[in-house]
């Protein structure tokens, strides 16, 4: 097997490797095996679970029927994105293949992957209803008032414990860190994971470039919205989010078959879902800096 064919054939797992270990957010990713092709290409069908309380218990008729109802909710994808790359078949023979090898990992790693986080960090922050600070944290000690406080009122809104997310600015956490309290080491230890964003990936807002000559933004990708503003950490239970991303087939021509040049091209594209459910908004929060 050649190595476009092999490239090809492993590209897929690749691609869904790199994301898996790069994305900060795939950890709120929705249950696949929950997840089903609704009726279009750009819908997912999504189980949704109800039933009754308890009643009472009567010792000669025994228990009270109850209903389960489970109802299938069909939501279409909101994220959809592409790019196709080329490089020149002289330059990738001059580095032994190396070009080709590398460019889909690569290109997901620096481009893909940062890019859906922000997109979804800002989505999640913009959610009605849910918990918002706007504050300066300058100490250790002021971010674990912070995060305590949001953490019990998530608490008292009965948002499930074992599932909370912390996504924190490193230089935050480095803070917190430093503390190295018995009770900041007992709030972060309540947490499913910490996870620590880039500060180039955490926006309350943020603008996709188009890609194109003609708007001046060829290079793609996104930047910080004029409204936007730096976050400083946000809690999300994984409950509260709606999140499923769809690789489609990533698409690799030869030379051969480029018939505007010498290139080889590799077309990749994707889909998603990112999302939040109404009512469960309680289990989200966003602290941010202040508007400059």
């Amino acid at each position: 097997m050649n190595s476009i064919e092999l490239f090809k054939k492993n590209a897929p797992e690749l691609l869904d490797k790199v994301y898996q270990q790069s994305a900060k957010t795939a950890v709120l990713d929705c249950n696949s095996d929950l997840v089903k092709a609704g009726a279009n290409a750009n819908e997912i069908v999504i189980p949704k679970l109800d039933m009754d309380g308890l009643g009472d218990f009567d010792r000669n008729s025994g228990y009270l029927d109850g209903d389960v109802k489970l109802t299938n909710e069909t939501v279409k994808f909101n994220y959809e994105r592409g790019r196709r790359l080329k490089t020149d078949a002289i330059d990738n023979e001059e580095t032994g293949g190396v070009i080709l090898a590398n460019l889909s990992g690569e290109f997901v790693r620096t481009k893909v992957v940062p890019e859906v986080d922000a997109v979804r960090f800002a989505h999640y922050a913009s959610t009605p209803n849910i918990t918002v600070k706007s504050e300066t944290i300058e100490s250790g000690e002021a971010a674990i008032k912070s995060i305590a406080a949001v953490y019990d009122g998530m608490t008292t809104s009965e948002v499930p414990e074992d599932s909370r997310y912390l996504f924190i600015e490193p230089t935050i956490n480095g803070l917190i860190r430093d503390l190295d309290t018995t009770k900041s080491k007992e709030l972060m230890k309540k947490f499913a994971g910490i996870i620590e964003v880039p500060k180039s990936r955490f926006y309350t807002a943020i603008e996709l470039l188009s890609g194109k000559d003609e708007d001046g933004e060829r290079v793609g990708g996104y930047k910080k919205a004029d409204n936007g503003m730096d976050i400083n950490y946000m809690i999300i239970e994984k409950s509260a989010i709606l999140q499923h991303t769809k690789h489609a087939k990533t698409k690799v021509f030869t030379p051969d078959q480029d018939q505007d040049g010498d290139d080889y091209k590799m077309l990749y594209r994707l889909y998603g879902l990112n999302d939040t459910y109404e009512n469960k908004a309680a289990g989200i929060a966003v602290s941010h800096k202040p508007a400059a």
